[in-house]
Protein backbone atom coordinates (compact mmCIF):
# COMPACT_ATOMS: atom_id res chain seq x y z
CA UNK A 1 0.00 0.00 0.00
CA UNK A 2 1.51 3.23 -0.68
CA UNK A 3 0.61 6.83 1.34
CA UNK A 4 -1.54 7.78 -1.86
CA UNK A 5 -4.43 5.35 -0.56
CA UNK A 6 -4.61 7.86 2.48
CA UNK A 7 -5.47 10.95 0.46
CA UNK A 8 -6.93 13.50 0.53
CA UNK A 9 -5.36 14.00 3.55
CA UNK A 10 -6.93 17.90 3.91
CA UNK A 11 -9.86 18.70 2.88
CA UNK A 12 -10.17 20.56 -0.14
CA UNK A 13 -9.08 24.34 0.16
CA UNK A 14 -12.24 27.21 -0.13
CA UNK A 15 -14.68 24.64 2.35
CA UNK A 16 -16.62 27.80 3.35
CA UNK A 17 -17.90 25.91 6.63
CA UNK A 18 -14.59 24.38 7.41
CA UNK A 19 -13.43 28.15 7.32
CA UNK A 20 -15.93 29.64 9.17
CA UNK A 21 -15.46 26.98 11.92
CA UNK A 22 -11.72 27.81 11.97
CA UNK A 23 -12.15 31.44 12.40
CA UNK A 24 -14.93 30.96 14.99
CA UNK A 25 -12.59 28.49 17.21
CA UNK A 26 -9.21 30.81 17.17
CA UNK A 27 -11.45 34.29 18.17
CA UNK A 28 -13.41 32.09 21.50
CA UNK A 29 -10.11 30.28 22.02
CA UNK A 30 -8.46 33.70 22.36
CA UNK A 31 -10.86 35.24 24.68
CA UNK A 32 -10.91 32.25 26.94
CA UNK A 33 -7.42 32.42 27.90
CA UNK A 34 -7.63 36.06 28.95
CA UNK A 35 -10.43 35.80 31.29
CA UNK A 36 -8.27 34.43 34.56
CA UNK A 37 -5.17 35.59 35.94
CA UNK A 38 -2.27 33.74 35.12
CA UNK A 39 -1.29 32.05 38.67
CA UNK A 40 -4.85 30.82 38.58
CA UNK A 41 -4.83 29.60 35.08
CA UNK A 42 -1.86 26.94 35.93
CA UNK A 43 -3.78 25.21 39.06
CA UNK A 44 -7.23 25.53 36.42
CA UNK A 45 -4.30 23.65 34.21
CA UNK A 46 -4.24 21.07 36.60
CA UNK A 47 -7.78 20.38 36.89
CA UNK A 48 -8.45 19.89 33.20
CA UNK A 49 -5.71 17.92 32.70
CA UNK A 50 -7.57 15.34 35.20
CA UNK A 51 -10.58 15.64 33.35
CA UNK A 52 -9.00 15.46 30.02
CA UNK A 53 -7.97 12.14 30.77
CA UNK A 54 -10.69 11.27 32.40
CA UNK A 55 -12.45 11.82 29.45
CA UNK A 56 -9.62 9.69 27.22
CA UNK A 57 -9.98 7.01 29.10
CA UNK A 58 -13.64 6.29 28.71
CA UNK A 59 -13.40 6.77 24.91
CA UNK A 60 -11.09 3.76 25.51
CA UNK A 61 -14.08 2.12 27.76
CA UNK A 62 -11.87 2.54 30.75
CA UNK A 63 -14.17 4.22 33.28
CA UNK A 64 -11.77 5.88 35.97
CA UNK A 65 -13.70 7.35 38.76
CA UNK A 66 -12.13 11.49 39.18
CA UNK A 67 -11.40 10.28 42.88
CA UNK A 68 -9.21 7.84 42.01
CA UNK A 69 -7.66 9.68 39.42
CA UNK A 70 -6.73 11.96 42.39
CA UNK A 71 -5.61 9.72 44.73
CA UNK A 72 -3.11 8.43 41.51
CA UNK A 73 -1.40 12.07 41.53
CA UNK A 74 -0.79 11.65 45.26
CA UNK A 75 0.59 7.54 44.57
CA UNK A 76 -2.04 6.39 46.62
CA UNK A 77 -3.33 3.30 44.55
CA UNK A 78 -5.63 0.76 44.88
CA UNK A 79 -5.10 -2.41 46.21
CA UNK A 80 -7.23 -4.05 43.68
CA UNK A 81 -5.25 -4.82 40.59
CA UNK A 82 -7.04 -3.81 37.75
CA UNK A 83 -8.10 -0.19 39.54
CA UNK A 84 -4.45 0.24 40.79
CA UNK A 85 -3.43 -0.30 36.61
CA UNK A 86 -6.63 2.29 35.49
CA UNK A 87 -4.55 5.03 38.26
CA UNK A 88 -1.18 4.63 36.68
CA UNK A 89 -2.78 4.36 33.09
CA UNK A 90 -4.39 7.80 34.21
CA UNK A 91 -1.38 9.58 35.83
CA UNK A 92 0.52 8.45 32.75
CA UNK A 93 -1.80 10.54 30.45
CA UNK A 94 -1.81 13.13 32.82
CA UNK A 95 1.62 13.35 33.26
CA UNK A 96 2.08 13.06 29.11
CA UNK A 97 -0.08 16.42 28.92
CA UNK A 98 1.44 18.26 31.78
CA UNK A 99 5.34 17.76 29.66
CA UNK A 100 3.42 18.72 26.13
CA UNK A 101 1.34 21.69 28.06
CA UNK A 102 4.82 22.86 29.49
CA UNK A 103 7.42 22.17 26.13
CA UNK A 104 9.43 20.21 28.27
CA UNK A 105 13.30 20.13 26.49
CA UNK A 106 13.41 17.02 25.01
CA UNK A 107 9.89 17.22 23.40
CA UNK A 108 9.91 17.10 19.09
CA UNK A 109 8.50 19.45 17.58
CA UNK A 110 6.05 19.93 15.31
CA UNK A 111 3.45 17.86 16.76
CA UNK A 112 2.75 16.28 13.86
CA UNK A 113 6.23 14.63 12.82
CA UNK A 114 7.09 11.27 13.15
CA UNK A 115 9.28 11.86 16.38
CA UNK A 116 6.67 13.57 17.91
CA UNK A 117 4.41 11.16 17.59
CA UNK A 118 7.00 8.49 18.98
CA UNK A 119 8.27 10.73 21.81
CA UNK A 120 4.29 11.01 22.65
CA UNK A 121 3.40 7.31 22.56
CA UNK A 122 6.80 6.36 24.56
CA UNK A 123 6.58 8.66 27.06
CA UNK A 124 2.80 7.33 27.81
CA UNK A 125 3.82 3.86 27.09
CA UNK A 126 6.64 3.19 29.71
CA UNK A 127 4.55 5.18 32.20
CA UNK A 128 2.26 1.35 31.75
CA UNK A 129 2.34 -1.22 34.02
CA UNK A 130 3.58 -4.88 32.14
CA UNK A 131 -0.13 -5.57 32.29
CA UNK A 132 -1.17 -2.89 29.95
CA UNK A 133 1.30 -3.43 27.35
CA UNK A 134 -0.20 -6.76 25.85
CA UNK A 135 -2.78 -7.15 23.09
CA UNK A 136 -4.51 -10.37 22.17
CA UNK A 137 -4.69 -11.48 18.68
CA UNK A 138 -8.77 -12.22 18.55
CA UNK A 139 -8.05 -14.96 16.21
CA UNK A 140 -5.39 -17.13 17.22
CA UNK A 141 -5.41 -15.81 21.00
CA UNK A 142 -1.58 -14.83 21.02
CA UNK A 143 -0.03 -12.15 23.15
CA UNK A 144 1.91 -9.59 21.64
CA UNK A 145 3.97 -7.33 24.20
CA UNK A 146 3.02 -3.68 22.77
CA UNK A 147 6.98 -1.71 23.23
CA UNK A 148 6.80 1.85 24.05
CA UNK A 149 7.40 4.53 20.96
CA UNK A 150 7.87 1.19 18.49
CA UNK A 151 6.01 0.81 15.49
CA UNK A 152 3.91 -2.02 14.78
CA UNK A 153 5.47 -4.94 12.73
CA UNK A 154 2.58 -6.56 12.14
CA UNK A 155 -0.95 -6.40 10.01
CA UNK A 156 -3.69 -5.08 12.34
CA UNK A 157 -7.74 -4.14 11.57
CA UNK A 158 -9.70 -1.63 13.03
CA UNK A 159 -13.37 -2.87 12.30
CA UNK A 160 -13.69 -3.07 9.02
CA UNK A 161 -10.27 -0.80 8.18
CA UNK A 162 -7.54 -3.11 7.49
CA UNK A 163 -4.51 -0.28 8.39
CA UNK A 164 -1.23 0.06 5.80
CA UNK A 165 1.28 -3.04 6.00
CA UNK A 166 4.02 -1.98 9.12
CA UNK A 167 6.86 -1.66 5.91
CA UNK A 168 4.72 0.77 4.41
CA UNK A 169 4.34 2.92 7.64
CA UNK A 170 7.67 4.85 7.10
CA UNK A 171 6.22 6.26 3.89
CA UNK A 172 2.78 6.84 5.35
CA UNK A 173 4.85 9.15 8.45
CA UNK A 174 6.51 10.77 5.58
CA UNK A 175 3.33 11.80 4.21
CA UNK A 176 1.85 12.63 6.94
CA UNK A 177 4.10 14.61 8.28
CA UNK A 178 4.37 16.93 5.48
CA UNK A 179 0.99 17.36 4.46
CA UNK A 180 0.26 18.78 8.29
CA UNK A 181 3.10 20.79 8.21
CA UNK A 182 1.80 24.14 9.83
CA UNK A 183 4.45 26.41 7.90
CA UNK A 184 3.07 25.56 4.80
CA UNK A 185 -0.95 25.91 5.74
CA UNK A 186 -2.16 29.60 6.20
CA UNK A 187 -3.77 29.93 9.89
CA UNK A 188 -7.78 28.22 9.03
CA UNK A 189 -5.60 25.67 7.38
CA UNK A 190 -3.66 25.00 10.74
CA UNK A 191 -6.85 24.70 12.89
CA UNK A 192 -8.58 22.65 10.25
CA UNK A 193 -5.43 20.17 9.66
CA UNK A 194 -5.54 19.55 13.36
CA UNK A 195 -9.18 17.63 12.66
CA UNK A 196 -7.71 15.65 9.91
CA UNK A 197 -4.93 14.87 11.85
CA UNK A 198 -6.68 13.40 14.30
CA UNK A 199 -8.45 11.17 11.46
CA UNK A 200 -5.45 10.28 9.19
CA UNK A 201 -3.67 8.90 12.07
CA UNK A 202 -6.04 6.96 13.50
CA UNK A 203 -6.39 5.06 9.90
CA UNK A 204 -3.08 4.84 9.20
CA UNK A 205 -2.51 3.19 13.25
CA UNK A 206 0.88 3.12 13.33
CA UNK A 207 1.22 1.42 16.80
CA UNK A 208 -0.04 -1.56 17.80
CA UNK A 209 -1.66 0.25 20.90
CA UNK A 210 -2.42 3.39 22.24
CA UNK A 211 -2.83 5.00 19.42
CA UNK A 212 -6.91 7.03 20.16
CA UNK A 213 -4.69 8.44 23.41
CA UNK A 214 -1.82 9.03 21.35
CA UNK A 215 -4.53 10.76 18.47
CA UNK A 216 -5.70 13.05 21.39
CA UNK A 217 -2.54 13.91 22.64
CA UNK A 218 -1.07 15.15 19.40
CA UNK A 219 -4.48 17.41 18.67
CA UNK A 220 -3.57 18.72 21.93
CA UNK A 221 -0.23 19.57 21.44
CA UNK A 222 -0.87 20.96 17.50
CA UNK A 223 -4.07 23.24 18.87
CA UNK A 224 -1.03 24.43 21.49
CA UNK A 225 1.77 24.92 18.59
CA UNK A 226 -1.06 26.92 16.36
CA UNK A 227 -2.25 29.06 19.26
CA UNK A 228 -5.47 27.91 19.45
CA UNK A 229 -5.67 25.09 22.28
CA UNK A 230 -4.33 25.94 25.51
CA UNK A 231 -4.64 23.71 29.13
CA UNK A 232 -7.84 25.49 30.23
CA UNK A 233 -10.18 23.17 27.68
CA UNK A 234 -9.89 19.76 26.59
CA UNK A 235 -11.57 18.42 23.14
CA UNK A 236 -11.48 14.82 24.72
CA UNK A 237 -14.08 15.86 26.85
CA UNK A 238 -16.80 16.41 23.67
CA UNK A 239 -15.79 13.59 21.68
CA UNK A 240 -16.45 11.49 25.01
CA UNK A 241 -19.96 12.75 25.32
CA UNK A 242 -20.63 12.03 21.57
CA UNK A 243 -18.19 8.77 21.19
CA UNK A 244 -21.11 7.49 19.20
CA UNK A 245 -20.72 9.98 16.28
CA UNK A 246 -17.62 10.45 17.14
CA UNK A 247 -16.50 6.55 16.16
CA UNK A 248 -19.40 6.85 13.67
CA UNK A 249 -17.51 9.39 11.92
CA UNK A 250 -14.44 7.90 12.16
CA UNK A 251 -15.59 5.11 10.41
CA UNK A 252 -16.96 6.74 7.81
CA UNK A 253 -13.92 8.63 7.38
CA UNK A 254 -12.03 5.18 6.98
CA UNK A 255 -14.59 4.31 3.60
CA UNK A 256 -12.80 4.68 -0.09
CA UNK A 257 -14.35 7.32 -2.45
CA UNK A 258 -17.97 7.12 -3.22
CA UNK A 259 -18.35 8.14 -6.74
CA UNK A 260 -17.08 10.95 -9.25
CA UNK A 261 -18.21 13.91 -7.22
CA UNK A 262 -16.65 12.64 -3.81
CA UNK A 263 -13.19 14.41 -4.58
CA UNK A 264 -10.09 12.72 -6.34
CA UNK A 265 -8.60 10.92 -3.87
CA UNK A 266 -8.60 7.24 -2.77
CA UNK A 267 -10.91 7.94 0.73
CA UNK A 268 -13.85 9.77 0.54
CA UNK A 269 -13.77 13.76 0.85
CA UNK A 270 -16.99 14.13 2.03
CA UNK A 271 -17.04 12.05 5.04
CA UNK A 272 -13.70 13.87 5.56
CA UNK A 273 -15.43 17.29 5.63
CA UNK A 274 -18.22 15.76 7.89
CA UNK A 275 -15.58 14.53 10.73
CA UNK A 276 -13.53 17.96 10.11
CA UNK A 277 -16.57 19.58 10.56
CA UNK A 278 -17.90 17.80 13.48
CA UNK A 279 -14.33 18.03 15.33
CA UNK A 280 -14.34 21.57 15.01
CA UNK A 281 -17.68 22.33 16.28
CA UNK A 282 -16.60 20.39 19.60
CA UNK A 283 -13.57 21.98 20.01
CA UNK A 284 -15.91 25.38 19.45
CA UNK A 285 -18.26 23.44 22.12
CA UNK A 286 -15.43 22.93 24.79
CA UNK A 287 -13.96 26.30 24.49
CA UNK A 288 -17.75 28.01 25.22
CA UNK A 289 -18.72 25.51 27.74
CA UNK A 290 -15.42 26.99 29.64
CA UNK A 291 -15.32 30.24 28.90
CA UNK A 292 -18.66 30.24 30.88
CA UNK A 293 -17.57 28.14 33.79
CA UNK A 294 -14.96 30.22 34.14
CA UNK A 295 -16.37 33.36 33.89
CA UNK A 296 -15.05 35.32 37.11
CA UNK A 297 -18.08 36.74 38.02
CA UNK A 298 -20.12 33.64 37.88
CA UNK A 299 -17.20 31.44 39.44
CA UNK A 300 -17.09 33.96 42.21
CA UNK A 301 -20.93 33.79 42.59
CA UNK A 302 -20.31 29.81 42.82
CA UNK A 303 -17.47 30.11 45.28
CA UNK A 304 -19.27 32.21 47.56
CA UNK A 305 -22.52 30.07 47.69
CA UNK A 306 -20.05 27.42 48.66
CA UNK A 307 -18.20 28.79 51.41
CA UNK A 308 -21.48 30.41 53.07
CA UNK A 309 -22.95 26.95 52.87
CA UNK A 310 -19.26 25.62 54.67
CA UNK A 311 -19.43 28.59 57.16
CA UNK A 312 -23.22 27.91 58.32
CA UNK A 313 -21.98 24.14 58.60
CA UNK A 314 -18.81 25.37 60.70
CA UNK A 315 -16.87 23.46 58.18
CA UNK A 316 -14.87 26.81 57.21
CA UNK A 317 -14.22 29.43 59.65
CA UNK A 318 -15.85 32.65 58.99
CA UNK A 319 -14.37 35.32 56.15
CA UNK A 320 -13.19 32.44 54.08
CA UNK A 321 -14.95 33.39 50.81
CA UNK A 322 -12.51 36.80 51.62
CA UNK A 323 -9.22 35.14 50.98
CA UNK A 324 -10.74 32.92 48.19
CA UNK A 325 -11.89 35.73 46.61
CA UNK A 326 -9.14 37.86 46.76
CA UNK A 327 -7.18 34.77 45.59
CA UNK A 328 -8.81 33.78 42.71
CA UNK A 329 -8.25 37.81 41.53
CA UNK A 330 -5.07 38.32 42.50
CA UNK A 331 -3.58 34.99 41.69
CA UNK A 332 -1.27 35.14 44.42
CA UNK A 333 -1.79 36.03 48.15
CA UNK A 334 1.02 36.53 50.50
CA UNK A 335 0.04 35.85 54.09
CA UNK A 336 1.23 39.06 55.77
CA UNK A 337 -1.75 40.31 53.89
CA UNK A 338 -4.38 38.43 55.50
CA UNK A 339 -5.03 40.05 58.58
CA UNK A 340 -5.89 43.62 57.09
CA UNK A 341 -7.89 41.86 54.17
CA UNK A 342 -9.97 39.87 56.61
CA UNK A 343 -9.85 43.00 59.15
CA UNK A 344 -8.80 40.10 62.15
CA UNK A 345 -6.04 39.31 64.38
CA UNK A 346 -2.81 37.19 63.36
CA UNK A 347 -3.64 34.36 65.29
CA UNK A 348 -7.48 34.31 63.37
CA UNK A 349 -6.38 35.22 60.11
CA UNK A 350 -3.39 31.92 60.50
CA UNK A 351 -6.57 29.84 61.67
CA UNK A 352 -8.36 30.62 58.73
CA UNK A 353 -5.19 30.04 56.42
CA UNK A 354 -4.93 26.71 58.08
CA UNK A 355 -7.82 25.47 57.55
CA UNK A 356 -8.35 26.89 53.79
CA UNK A 357 -4.67 24.89 53.40
CA UNK A 358 -6.28 21.67 54.86
CA UNK A 359 -9.37 21.60 52.42
CA UNK A 360 -7.16 22.39 49.70
CA UNK A 361 -8.86 25.43 49.04
CA UNK A 362 -5.64 27.46 48.97
CA UNK A 363 -2.31 25.27 47.77
CA UNK A 364 1.13 26.90 48.66
CA UNK A 365 4.78 25.41 47.65
CA UNK A 366 5.90 26.24 51.58
CA UNK A 367 4.76 27.56 54.69
CA UNK A 368 6.72 31.08 53.57
CA UNK A 369 5.70 31.29 49.88
CA UNK A 370 2.61 32.99 48.20
CA UNK A 371 -0.69 31.16 48.45
CA UNK A 372 -3.03 30.47 45.23
CA UNK A 373 -6.46 29.03 44.47
CA UNK A 374 -6.82 25.09 44.94
CA UNK A 375 -9.71 23.07 43.06
CA UNK A 376 -9.85 20.04 45.43
CA UNK A 377 -12.05 17.28 44.23
CA UNK A 378 -14.66 18.08 46.79
CA UNK A 379 -15.74 21.39 45.52
CA UNK A 380 -15.94 20.56 41.51
CA UNK A 381 -19.73 20.13 40.96
CA UNK A 382 -20.23 23.30 43.20
CA UNK A 383 -17.84 25.24 41.22
CA UNK A 384 -17.57 24.06 37.93
CA UNK A 385 -20.75 22.07 37.62
CA UNK A 386 -21.00 19.61 34.97
CA UNK A 387 -17.36 18.92 34.39
CA UNK A 388 -17.58 15.28 35.61
CA UNK A 389 -20.98 13.74 34.81
CA UNK A 390 -22.88 12.74 37.71
CA UNK A 391 -21.48 9.43 39.58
Amino acid sequence: MIPAAAEPFMPAEGTAVLENLAFDLAREASELSAQLHPVVRLSVADLVRSMNCYYSNLIEGHNTHPRDIDRALSADYSSDPHRRDLQLEARAHIEVQQMIDERVGDMPRPPASRAFIEWTHREFCRRLPESLLVVENPDTRERIPVVPGQMRSRIVAVGRHVAPDAGDLPAFMERFEEAFDAGRLTKPRQVIAVAAAHHRFLWIHPFLDGNGRVARLMSHAMLLEIGIGSALWSVSRGLARSSGVYKRLLMAADEPRRNDLDGRGALSHEALIDFCRFFLETCLDQVRYMRELLDPSELQRRMELYVRDEESAERLPKRSYAVLREALLAGELERGRIPQLIDTSERTARRVISALIDKRLLVTGSHKAPLRLGFPLDVIERWFPKLYPVT
